[in-house]
């Protein structure tokens, strides 16, 4: 994703610029000065449909009115012709920005209201039960465990066509994502289905108005049209192609050529992440530029001329976007890709900033939502960072190597220029600033084309002859096999990624450090080198801040509470005593919690508290049963039954009682004021005070523990919501014992619907934040970070880092990492 734009900057809009550099120089001896003016419209339209998708439509229509007749004014008015050159510049700049604006409020309102039409949003604000019939806008994707005894949750989003639900009937356009199970992963892109469940309201500026639950199966009541079902065999044939390769290069090529993601590998999945490579298991750049290339190669040996050239290779630039499906990175690389092919045909001289200003202006009209996608603003970064930097720096590294090495500048400026553009943006993301990412990327680089062209060959074989297209399978497996040994072998070297402070002021320290580089970067090299005892007083005092603080083995001495890396759940162990526990839910599954408790030595389980029956925090019970003593286990008072039928999540209560039956223990519930004294913990519950009608009923049911031990206090809050966090802050406002909250544990791993209050209140030293890596949940909220630095609590998040343990020395907190 972070050089998502990349290659189509190298290979499509790299040229553009390089014409348009090298014009003036021919014509007037001196380079010609970038014009920005359509490029600082586009950075203002941006921010500005950013804000709109949050407001009401008939804002959005004034915003766009105001802004055009702003932009007519100031091109009508008279005497603009005469105004000095400088001023004039000014003003033209802002009509464009005025038209920008006007242009993007426009879209975006006519996009809500597109799809607000119809009946969707009334009744996901009542939470209904609803009959509706649509089409499948995405391919289906498990995203974790299931919920409601089945073994994965599927979301996939839809287009709803036909709804009826509480007497009412409407046939709008409306985008909803869908969570199911299992049996979804059959549905096919484009397909009719009809399907029943509950509505409930999205996010404001989500890219879906409604998330509805199923109730059931998705039933196919009409197929996807003969173009779309033939774009499914071609997918169909790929994957068959390619099912005898070696893991590694069965789940890349497919990801490589048409960003078929399915059978990419976890662990590789992740290298890839962590080494900045992530834009070659996804459609990007590189394969739209193959594509266009291959495409006007084909051509011209047809003896295509002139410009219906470029109709072949539009024609076939769509054909590909179906095979890959129109997802945002895919029309985003499209755009791009078309953009470039056009600014190379045109005969007049072009400027690099004005046409990715120009495809920043065209995605925002056709989904506004892009916006606010980290995905849209790397590719743009990226983009921008090749046209205004990646040839200057080519250009000054080449100096440095002899004439043979020449192209190694290129391959090292490309990503330095993208990965500078990015970085500010990634630290949003990932909280850390990658090393490894360039070494990574000039290595892969050599591989990409070979891979690409083959699987491209495999892709166009498969259809034909899937026996044969198993030797170009073979034949890309080879480059893919170089790729992904790259990425596990520098995602494992020491110190290839930099800790970085996490949330905005992360990103703009970043960002500042960036500037002061660009700026000041050739004065500091000279000065380090010509005083080199400053480079290694800096080097020593970046290890020095870099380096942990040395625990002696796992688990660490004194370990008081470790929220354990059990992915997108909820999983803590609190120590009662050398090898007992008190355990508070058990994560999604049994492996991550089963291997939480060997590493701490744990035999004993004292206690399992279950704050609510949701599969993120019981599905791993049976592993805590594995080999190891249970003694007791405490569930919250509210069954999932009844009170909570009405509107929330399946539950997992079934499976809990099975579980307990087998090991004939008996499931006991814990209500405010209940106290629990084992060993060394000691445990008030300070929640469910009472049902909760809203929000989640489950969520809201969730049991509290204010825990004393060793000398800290932790809060364990569950997945408790806005409401019951109120009625949890006024218990412990009741509280005798004012000693302030060492620790933390965020609910609901720091989704956004938070209560202020408690956080403000409690104002913990240290907020540990359980939630799983890559998450579509958008979890933790970026708003709830922001909570979380207003409160001065030191953020701690098991997707960064795995396990968490805290330990008490001298009445104070302190934390450890395995």
């Amino acid at each position: 994703m972070v050089h998502l734009a990349q290659a189509v900057g190298a290979a499509v809009i790299q040229p553009v610029v390089e014409r348009i550099r090298r014009m003036p120089e021919h014509v007037t001896g001196k380079p010609r000065s970038l014009d920005l003016r359509l490029f600082t419209a586009a950075a203002v339209a941006w921010p500005v449909t950013l804000v709109v998708l949050r407001l009401p439509v008939s804002v959005s229509v004034c915003l766009a009115a105001l802004n055009a007749f702003l932009a007519v004014a100031i091109v009508v008015r008279p005497g603009v012709p005469e105004v000095p050159g400088r001023r004039r510049r000014v003003l033209e700049t802002v009509a464009l920005a005025g038209a920008a604006v006007a242009l993007v409020c426009a879209a975006t309102a006519g996009h809500l209201m597109t799809r607000q039409a119809g009946t969707v949003d009334q009744l996901a604000a009542k939470r209904a039960i609803v009959r509706v019939e649509a089409v499948v806008s995405s391919d289906p994707r498990p995203v974790g465990a299931g919920l409601g005894g089945h073994q994965s949750l599927v979301i996939v989003k839809l287009s709803v066509r036909q709804i009826v639900g509480r007497g009412m009937r409407s046939t709008p356009n409306t985008p909803v994502l869908v969570l199911g199970d299992e049996r979804w992963l059959a549905v096919h892109w484009h397909e009719r289905v009809a399907v029943d469940g509950r509505l409930q309201a999205a996010e404001p500026g989500d890219d879906v108005e409604a998330v509805l639950t199923a109730r059931g199966p998705p039933r196919v009541i009409g197929g996807a049209g003969p173009l779309f079902d033939a774009v499914e065999v071609v997918r169909r044939d790929t994957r068959v192609a390619t099912e005898g390769l070696p893991t590694d290069p069965r789940g890349l090529v497919p990801a490589l050529v048409m960003g078929d993601t399915s059978r990419l590998p976890a662990q590789l999945n992740d290298d890839m992440r962590a080494t900045g490579m992530t834009h070659l298991n996804a459609v990007s750049g590189s394969n739209v530029t193959m594509v266009l290339l291959a495409t006007m190669w084909v051509a011209g040996w047809l003896r295509v001329r002139g410009r219906w050239r470029l109709v072949v290779a539009a024609l076939a630039l769509g054909l590909f976007v179906l095979l890959c499906r129109p997802e945002p990175s895919v029309i985003r690389a499209a755009v791009m890709g078309v953009v470039g092919l056009v600014g190379m045909s045109v005969s007049r001289r072009a400027s690099g900033p004005p046409v990715l200003a120009a495809a920043v202006l065209l995605l925002l009209v056709i989904d506004p939502w892009l916006a606010a996608s980290y995905g849209f603003a790397l590719s743009t970064l990226a983009t921008a960072g090749l046209l205004f930097f990646a040839r200057p720096w080519a250009d000054r590294i080449a100096r440095f190597l002899p004439r043979r090495l020449a192209p190694v500048a290129e391959a090292v400026a490309i990503p330095m220029a993208a990965q500078a553009m990015c970085a500010p943006v990634i630290v949003l993301l990932q909280g850390s600033v990658s090393l490894i990412g360039i070494p990574a990327n000039v290595l892969a680089a050599p591989l990409v084309a070979p891979a690409t062209m083959c699987g491209v060959i495999t892709v166009l074989v498969a259809p034909v002859s899937v026996g044969l297209a198993r030797l170009p399978a073979w034949l890309a497996a080879l480059p893919t096999q170089g790729i992904a040994w790259i990425a596990h072998t520098c995602a494992r070297v020491p110190l290839g990624t930099l800790p970085w402070p996490d949330g905005a002021t992360g990103a703009m320290l970043l960002a500042a450090l960036t500037v002061l580089l660009l700026f000041a970067g050739v004065w500091l090299l000279r000065t380090l080198w010509v005083r080199p005892y400053l480079a290694g007083a800096g080097a020593v005092l970046a290890a020095a801040a870099w380096a942990p603080t040395p625990i002696s083995g796992w688990p660490p001495p004194g370990w008081v509470y470790v929220a354990c890396d059990v992915g997108q759940g909820d999983g803590g162990v609190l120590q009662t005593a050398p090898g007992h526990a008190l355990v508070v839910d058990t994560g999604p599954e049994p492996g991550a919690m089963d291997g939480c408790l060997d590493r701490l030595q744990i035999r004993v389980v004292d206690a399992v508290v279950l704050t609510h029956f949701h599969a993120d925090h019981v599905g791993g019970l049976a592993a805590v049963f594995d080999g190891r003593q249970v003694r007791a286990l405490y569930v919250t008072p509210v069954e999932s039954t009844g009170a909570s039928g009405a509107g929330d999540e399946p539950s997992e209560e079934p499976l809990v009682q099975s579980l307990a039956a087998q090991h004939n223990l008996a499931m006991q519930t814990l209500a405010t004021g209940d106290v629990l004294d084992i060993g060394a913990v000691h445990a008030l519950v300070v929640g469910p005070t009472r049902l909760i009608r809203a929000g989640s009923v489950q969520n809201n049911a969730s049991i509290v523990l204010d825990v004393r031990s060793h000398g800290l206090r932790l809060l364990m809050t569950g997945d408790i919501e806005k409401e019951a966090a109120a009625l949890v802050l006024a218990q412990l406002r009741k509280l005798p014992d004012a000693r302030p909250v060492d620790v933390l544990k965020v609910p609901h791993h720091g989704s956004a619907n938070q209560d202020p209050g408690l956080e403000h209140t409690l104002r913990a030293a240290i907020a540990v934040i359980s939630v799983g890596a890559h998450n579509d949940y958008g979890h933790p909220a970026p708003r709830t970070l922001d909570l979380l630095a207003q409160s001065d609590s030191t953020v701690l998040r098991t997707d960064r880092g795995g396990d968490i343990a805290i330990i008490a020395k001298d009445g104070a907190p302190l934390v450890a990492r395995p």
